[in-house]
């Protein structure tokens, strides 16, 4: 696959398209230097992205966490996103809105005089772990612990939370894994890198308690499929030391969908039943 910079295509940037390889920023952009962007992965089947205005509210929502007020309102996005799809000729695809503040009058840490820029780039893009999907994802245990709400905005899709998300998978990578998974600031299980987690027990379903780390689309759509299958939902915090009790494992995300997983570091787990029924509801939900 060639580089992400040298692609065919266009993308949708401030209200016009441009040619992939010519959509360029300026090297002083204020979210290079500090992180002021929020960005949203959504994923396009048949020509239709699923759940796609509450990514696009989701967006808007992230950026006023970093004080950013987005110049495009949710209809706005939504346009552009269709049109994205329509001027790439993509049906099945990968679709990244991002926002961020550009390079203006202040390059400090404030930057309220600074432009607010979106763009929309879409891509075709496979299964997120490769082979995982029918073996089972392995897992390595992040060093990094996901933090406070009080001291970063941990319910907005904020780049900057994801910096530890890179060095974690990169060292989970270096072990042969397919991503990690963070405890969070209490020492209680969170998520993976980009991806909510659940756990089976019993016929019941454990999974982190969405109150430091970001509440996903994917993860609250699979816990309505599972109580419309009258399975109860246990949304709690889970000790790390359970890990050795539970049957089943997946996660689920935009990028991931429903990705089982058969190792987290010492632990082991079956791709059980359940998960494979709700991999195949998922799958079949998001094209219909």
């Amino acid at each position: 696959m060639s580089s992400y910079e040298d692609r065919d295509g266009k993308i949708w940037f401030d209200n016009r398209f441009v040619d992939w390889r010519e959509a360029d920023v300026h090297i002083l952009t204020h979210a290079m230097h500090y992180a002021s962007s929020v960005f949203e992965g959504e994923r396009a089947y048949g020509g239709k992205i699923f759940k796609s205005e509450e990514h696009s509210e989701r967006l808007t929502y992230s950026a006023s966490c970093l004080d950013i007020e987005l110049p495009w309102s949710v209809e706005d996005i939504e346009r552009a996103k269709e049109q994205v799809l329509l001027i790439n000729g993509l049906s099945d695809a990968y679709v990244r809105a991002l926002a961020w503040r550009g390079v203006g009058e202040d390059m400090g840490v404030a930057s309220a005089r600074n432009p607010v820029h979106l763009a929309i780039a879409a891509w075709e893009w496979g299964n997120y772990y490769g082979d995982a999907k029918s073996k089972g994802a392995k897992l390595d245990i992040a060093k990094w612990k996901r933090p406070s709400p009080e001291t970063a905005p941990v319910h907005a899709k904020a780049s900057g939370l994801y910096m530890i998300c890179t060095t974690a998978k990169h060292a989970a990578e270096a072990k042969g894994c397919s991503d990690a998974l963070f405890m969070d600031y209490r020492g209680y299980v969170a998520e993976a890198t980009g991806a909510n987690i659940f756990f089976v027990k019993d016929g019941e379903v454990h999974t982190p308690a969405p109150d430091c780390f970001l509440d996903g689309i994917t993860r609250q759509t699979v816990i309505g499929l599972l109580k419309d299958r009258q399975i109860k939902v246990n949304e709690r915090h889970i000790l790390p030391q359970e890990l050795e009790d539970f049957e089943q494992c997946w996660l689920t995300g935009t990028a991931a969908e429903v990705t089982p997983v058969g190792q987290i570091g010492d632990y082991s787990f079956e791709v059980g039943r359940m998960t494979v029924d709700i991999h195949d509801a998922y799958e079949a939900l998001v094209r219909s």
